[in-house]
């Protein structure tokens, strides 16, 4: 994984990396490795995971159909 520090901004080239290494899982997954899991959990885990993968997938279907409503989107206050 690579960011370009532009201008010497290091905070910032900071920011691009957290965002990045949080939208590719790696946060969750070393948070996984630090401790051992049971077999047992795994499974448990990786169901609950299937499950809750099923059900959005169906609820974005049924708000593309119109049968649900959209989410409503947060407004954010003009800087």
């Amino acid at each position: 994984m690579q960011v370009l520090v532009r201008d010497n901004n290091v905070d910032q080239a900071l920011r691009v990396l957290k965002k990045k290494m949080q939208r590719e899982g790696l946060f969750r997954e070393m948070k996984a490795r630090s401790a051992y899991e049971k077999p047992s959990e795994k499974r448990v885990r990786e169901k609950a995971e299937a499950v809750r993968r099923q059900r959005k997938l169906a609820r974005k279907k049924l708000q593309r159909e119109g049968l649900l409503p959209a989410p409503k989107r947060a407004v954010r206050p003009a800087r």
